[in-house]
């Protein structure tokens, strides 16, 4: 007791005093961190009413926010995700195991396909490769594969390659805030509309590219495009029709589904209309193709048989002068004219003469 009274001036009073001190002092304010967001992640944003809101939110707060908002969606742009990525995104929005596999690898064909209230839209890109002059290894188009994931209050777009950005969309879409209000379909529609321009665009592009290859295949034989070149190109015409063509089924679904908004429909039948003249014209191209690719063999072959003309006109013409030679290159005795004084002139005549008039002759008849 005594040691504790000794030490009850100073201890209790020193001690009670740094506590009101640190509970009165202002405490620094902690910075709130924010997740960042994978590196597969193009954008993320919470749309309400036809605007974006402002920030750039992680895809769980704008899940979040987006639930708690009527009206309101999340627009999730991905690039190439991997597994993780897409499980984790997957989970957060509800998505079917079979629907985060399917966007995480690419190269799919066009389809739309909807698994509880999630509609899988999956559409090809298309992108015009800039060349000099076309080769036997030149790249016309590029394509990839866009997924576009539309839910209740969420769409999700998935992409793979390089072609088929989807900047452009959101700043346009953006633009628009009456289309934009329409809900996560108005992305969809947006995204469709673009490809199809994309489809346009190139096929404009490569049309140019045929002319040129149809313009020289029938002009000079050393200026002509060979057969590898003209095979590259129909190769790549090939490419081209599998990304446009294959989207006409699935485009008359979601049109005719009943799953799109009244306000989206008139646009949605502009866009089918489109893809209609972007279908004619590659299908078109693909034909053309084909026929300079028979042209140009048919024109190989009568080169090849003007060439064996020429070779055999040339070993008629020698043929002449080789059996006058051989002739009288034998050991006999009785040959005419061995023994006159003008027989070796004679005969060199006679062997000029008969190579020229056959000359003239395979000239006249085309075959020189």
């Amino acid at each position: 007791m005594v040691g504790w009274r000794r030490r009850e001036p100073y201890a209790i009073p020193r001690a009670l005093g740094r506590f009101i001190e640190g509970w009165s002092r202002p405490r620094p304010e902690v910075p709130r961190q924010r997740r960042p967001n994978p590196g597969a992640v193009v954008d993320c944003a919470v749309y309400h009413g036809g605007a974006r809101r402002p920030g750039h939110e992680h895809y769980t707060d704008a899940a979040r926010v987006a639930g708690r908002q009527r009206d309101a969606f999340v627009w999730l742009g991905l690039h190439e995700p991997d597994e993780a990525t897409m499980a984790a995104v997957g989970a957060v929005f509800g998505l079917h195991e079979l629907t985060t596999e399917q966007a995480t690898a690419g190269g799919h064909r066009p389809a739309a396909e909807t698994i509880g209230e999630v509609t899988r839209l999956v559409l090809r890109t298309a992108r015009y490769v800039e060349h000099e002059e076309l080769t036997a290894t030149s790249e016309v188009v590029d394509t990839g594969d866009v997924t576009v994931l539309v839910g209740r209050n969420f769409v999700i777009t998935v992409r793979h390659g390089a072609a088929g950005a989807l900047k452009p969309v959101r700043e346009e879409l953006e633009a628009r805030p009456e289309l934009l209000a329409a809900g996560p379909w108005a992305v969809a529609y947006a995204v469709c509309d673009r490809m199809v321009e994309l489809y346009l665009e190139v096929a404009g592009q490569v049309e140019r590219d045929l002319e040129r290859v149809e313009e020289s295949a029938f002009a000079q034989r050393v200026n002509a495009p060979g057969i590898a070149h003209i095979y590259q190109l129909k190769r790549e015409m090939v490419e081209f029709k599998r990304a446009v063509l294959p989207l006409q089924e699935p485009l008359h679904k979601v049109v005719d589904g009943g799953v799109v908004p009244a306000a989206l429909y008139p646009y949605l039948v502009d866009v089918r209309s489109r893809l209609s003249r972007a279908v004619d014209r590659v299908s078109g191209f693909d034909d053309l193709v084909n026929s300079i690719l028979q042209a140009r063999l048919a024109q190989v072959s009568v080169d090849q048989n003007n060439d064996m003309r020429k070779i055999a006109s040339w070993a008629a013409i020698a043929a002449v002068q080789t059996a006058v030679a051989g002739l009288y290159g034998m050991n006999f005795t009785n040959l005419p004219g061995l023994d006159w004084k003008y027989g070796y002139p004679t005969v060199l005549l006679v062997m000029a003469v008969a190579a020229v008039a056959l000359h003239r002759r395979l000239k006249k008849v085309g075959w020189l």
